[in-house]
């Protein structure tokens, strides 16, 4: 017997549980209710908000183990990681080229459109 799924009355994506429909809820109601001390910039969750406040701090707790630069985001850090691994996964169909994120594989489709 599986658990059952909370659903979104707005937009119908479903949970696992109940707290990451709270969480996604926000994205409807625009509720922003975490605020920086410092800059008074406010965000849907604590996780943001931590987050944002490493701007002004200057931490950065995610090091490089193959070249010891560090980042403040988690998500920075495995992009980065793909310069030492090599790793392209977005392929250019019209070309040889590939890229390690979507973003430059978009930039770069530009060039054949003109």
């Amino acid at each position: 017997m599986t658990a059952p799924w909370f659903r979104c009355t707005q937009c119908d994506k479903a949970f696992p549980d109940k707290h990451n429909l709270l969480i996604h809820h926000k994205i409807h109601t625009g509720e922003r209710p975490y605020q920086c001390g410092q800059c008074d910039k406010t965000f849907k969750n604590n996780r943001g908000l931590i987050s944002h406040l490493r701007t002004h701090t200057g931490e950065k707790p995610y090091r490089c183990s193959q070249c010891d630069k560090a980042f403040s985001e988690k998500s920075s850090l495995r992009i980065h990681i793909k310069k030492h691994t090599g790793e392209n996964i977005y392929q250019c169909k019209e070309c040889d080229k590939s890229f390690s994120l979507k973003s430059i594989l978009l930039i770069h489709l530009r060039t054949h459109t003109g």
